[in-house]
């Protein structure tokens, strides 16, 4: 069995050991808050699944469909479990579930979702890759919850899109920021895929 004096003279002879020790675990950069927008619904829809193509019995058919995945992690690494992960989005057609947006939604598109994190901080949507209405480049708007805490508010969007320059929202947010929440969207078997590795500061 190693003697004290025996580790002592180990880490004397090979010091990146104890470099390594004293190192610190680098925290995870959050997630950034953007606004919620006007367009939040005001009423829950009946179908508020994480399944926005399917709205009660109708199906929506238009846009491009695709799997919007992710996790949701705090500064440490560590999942958030059981938090409620809810998006809405507008339609094909660039109508929102909601009176002020003066056109009314498709009635088969859901609009707005929910889901809960697993315990491996994982969460997960299908809907439609998002498209731009006047003003705005495409996005999808995030709200995440813990309980009756509000945790935090942001917008997920489309890497490579070419609005996204003119967007006065995402200009807003510095290289880093803007990296964290436009997403690229890649073709995969069953559609459209992207990928959000949420951060929150709690």
């Amino acid at each position: 069995m190693p003697t004290r004096r025996t580790l002592t003279a180990a880490l004397i002879a090979c010091p990146a050991l104890l470099s390594a020790r004293a190192q610190p675990v680098a925290r995870l950069r959050p997630t950034p808050a953007q606004t919620e927008g006007p367009f939040y619904p005001l009423a829950f829809p009946a179908d508020a699944d994480n399944d926005l193509l399917r709205n009660g019995a109708r199906r929506y058919t238009r846009g491009q469909p695709a799997w919007l995945d992710g996790t949701l992690r705090d500064l440490d690494g560590r999942p958030v479990r059981g938090a409620q992960v809810e998006i809405w989005q507008c339609d094909e057609a660039g109508h929102y579930d909601h009176p002020g947006d003066g056109s009314r939604q498709d009635p088969a598109f859901q609009g707005f979702g929910r889901t809960t994190v697993d315990a491996e901080g994982r969460w997960r949507f299908r809907t439609i890759r998002p498209v731009p209405y006047s003003g705005r480049t495409p996005h999808i708007h995030v709200k995440l919850r813990l309980g009756a805490r509000e945790l935090l508010t942001t917008q997920l969007y489309v890497e490579g899109d070419p609005g996204n320059a003119r967007d006065f929202l995402w200009r807003r947010l510095e290289a880093a920021d803007r990296a964290a929440v436009t997403l690229p969207y890649t073709a995969g078997s069953d559609g459209l895929q992207a990928h959000a590795a949420l951060v929150l500061a709690l």
